[in-house]
């Protein structure tokens, strides 16, 4: 068999190359982007989410103050000797109230000294025994209710009752006082009253 004139090949058909197969698909065997859709493995911002690795408003920087918070009013100035007694004894038999620690100690010195004054007068004057004459008893009688007065105001300061002075009558009670009585002032006001070392007037703090 011979091929048709102008086919360019001296071959028989069956001898072509692609005899007998079917003719291609156009495209056959590859989709167009067969296997990859478009953008496929990375979706827009995939793995990072929007904002990733900016800073944050406010990041780093100090959290702000609680509302309405205020620190503690500084210390008043702390009273000298002559203010303690002034205080003390314008306030007679004042059970009422708060009294700092400068105020009962300042007091319990004065209180100290006077009895010393009052003995050496006791053994000059009247003959007696130190602390057992006239002057000592006048004073002691004289300083009793302010001294117990000014004891419970001390206690009302540390936030305790005047009731603990029922202690002083064991020594073991007297040592537990003492204790409470150096201890310092409640910041904030109190069911006494308000501190008179940490109050936001200035002055003394009676």
């Amino acid at each position: 068999m011979t091929n048709p004139p102008g086919s360019g090949s001296n071959l028989p058909p069956e001898d072509q190359p692609g005899w007998g197969a079917p003719p291609p698909q156009p495209g056959y065997g590859q989709q167009p982007g067969y296997g990859q859709q478009p953008g496929y493995g990375q979706a827009p911002g995939y793995g990072q989410a929007p904002g990733y690795g900016q800073q944050q408003p406010g990041y780093g920087q100090g959290y702000p103050a609680a509302p309405g918070y205020s620190a503690p009013s500084p210390a008043t100035p702390q009273m000298d000797i002559g203010t303690a007694v002034r205080s003390v004894l314008t306030q007679y038999v004042g059970f009422s109230g708060r009294a700092r620690r400068s105020e009962y100690w300042w007091f319990a010195l004065a209180s100290f000294l006077a009895s010393i004054v009052a003995s050496i007068l006791d053994v000059a004057l009247t003959g007696a025994a130190a602390g057992a004459g006239l002057f000592s008893l006048v004073l002691t009688l004289g300083l009793l209710l302010p001294s117990l007065a000014v004891g419970v105001r001390r206690l009302h300061d540390t936030g305790r009752s005047g009731w603990w002075m029922l202690i002083s009558l064991t020594i073991i009670g007297i040592i537990v006082l003492i204790v409470f009585f150096v201890q310092d002032s409640e910041p904030g006001p109190n069911q006494h009253g308000s501190s008179p070392k940490y109050q936001a007037a200035g002055g003394y703090g009676y």
